[in-house]
């Protein structure tokens, strides 16, 4: 991270740099994520409906993410 912050980034930026950061760690979640098994239990799903929701649910917040980043990224 430190020649990140030495390469004249401004606050706003590098803001935006760690949102897609944080989005990319989230896409394609599956059973190994303890937010899976919370929705998993607390809506009574079958592991199998849960994974064709959860992940198909985190990939998109993921993409989402990452391009609300980008978009705003040409703006600051």
């Amino acid at each position: 991270m430190a020649p990140t912050l030495a390469s004249g980034f401004s606050q706003p930026q590098l803001a935006l740099i760690v949102i897609s950061i944080a989005s990319g760690s989230i896409i394609a979640s599956h059973v190994n994520d303890g937010g899976f098994w919370i929705i998993s239990k607390y809506f009574n799903l079958s592991v199998k409906d849960t994974l064709k929701t959860w992940t198909v649910l985190e990939t998109v917040l993921s993409v989402v993410g990452f391009g609300m980043a980008i978009l705003l990224y040409q703006f600051v």
